[in-house]
């Protein structure tokens, strides 16, 4: 439930490549500052409507269902070009919408496309938001602070490596508490459960966002290709995960900007998601004994997410970039929702000064 100010409302909007679904909460008077936030994978708009309640009311903030989530019109994703069909669509919105330009929130996923979005148009970016962000280099199958990848054929990465149960339970709208079902994987890795547990109305609709993921070989999780290298499968060409695998996402040129907009980078300490030895990273999970056949860590060591951002960020600093990185103790991936004022207060601050 939204806990302060004017909740957000639902609507469509009509872009030149797909109908948006879009959460907004439209300023009271002339808006100072407008924020689009985009959600991450496996979830949509859904996830923001506290935070977007919370805001002060002279920020417009719209919060938009990704192409193969919520809402918006199902559309195909296109792997070959990385993050592009989702940033693209983006922009779109910031057409329809009229906004020339505006602060970007990525969480998860989101955040990777939110880079996007400023390496394609950078002077519509006032500033990005990073919450929990995938790393630079895509998720899964690179190694070392520049993103090297394990294998030629980027093994390790993409559709294959997701839990092939997972997703026939979001298919089939699956809302029990089981082991791996949406609800119990929301529950342990969304958030960090020894902190936050969210109440039963606000869960139900979280649960009811993540059911809304497209599936097959165009949406979540897409195709695959087998490999010779562990873990024997490889990025395919369509879909969610082989859009964030490094065969085609590779967002280290955003250093290179000039200047990148500045940047506020939140993550959690306790995050098990994205982080320098995630628990969906196939290589970790390999070094752990979970997964059979792992080469080692000298073949195929675990992908340093976290050390990626900062490395991307690190060297923006040369081309004039500002950023700042604000870890969370105790909070999972989800900063905005289990330590929502110490976020708010950073966001905003953040905004202010940019």
């Amino acid at each position: 439930m939204t806990p302060t100010g004017r909740a957000p409302t639902s609507r469509t909007v009509q872009t030149s490549r797909l109908q948006t679904a879009v959460l907004e909460r439209p300023a009271v008077g002339v808006a100072r500052r407008r924020l689009l936030l985009v959600h991450g994978n496996v979830s949509d708009s859904e996830f923001f409507r506290d935070l977007m309640g919370s805001l002060p009311e002279d920020i417009h903030v719209v919060a938009p269902d990704l192409r193969g989530y919520g809402d918006s019109e199902a559309k195909p994703i296109d792997a070959t070009r990385g993050l592009n069909d989702w940033a693209d669509d983006l922009l779109a919105l910031l057409d329809a919408l009229e906004w020339q330009g505006a602060h970007l929130l990525g969480w998860s996923m989101g955040g990777g496309v939110v880079m996007q979005v400023a390496l394609s148009a950078p002077q519509r970016v006032r500033s990005l938001t990073l919450v929990a962000p995938v790393s630079p280099y895509g998720f899964g199958g690179t190694h070392g602070a520049g993103g090297t990848p394990n294998t030629p054929d980027f093994a390790g990465s993409g559709g294959g490596t997701v839990n092939a149960a997972f997703v026939p339970l979001i298919a089939a709208g699956d809302r029990s508490d089981a082991a791996g079902s949406p609800r119990d994987v929301m529950r342990k890795f969304y958030f960090n459960a020894a902190q936050f547990q969210p109440d039963p109305e606000t869960e139900e609709a979280w649960v009811t966002s993540m059911l809304k993921t497209r599936t097959g070989d165009s949406y979540y999780p897409g195709d695959m290709t087998p490999s010779e290298n562990w873990p024997n499968v490889a990025p395919g060409t369509a879909g969610v995960a082989n859009a964030f695998s490094s065969r085609y996402m590779n967002l280290s040129a955003f250093a290179q900007l000039t200047p990148p907009p500045p940047v506020l980078w939140v993550r959690g300490d306790a995050d098990a998601i994205v982080g320098d030895t995630s628990l969906f990273d196939l290589a970790q999970l390999g070094a752990l004994g979970a997964v059979p056949g792992w080469p080692g860590a000298e073949a195929c060591p675990p992908q340093p997410m976290v050390t990626q951002m900062r490395t991307v960020l690190e060297r923006g600093e040369a081309s004039g970039g500002q950023w700042r990185e604000l870890v969370l103790p105790g909070v999972g991936h989800s900063p905005f929702i289990e330590a929502p004022d110490t976020f708010r207060a950073a966001l905003l601050e953040h905004l202010d000064r940019t």
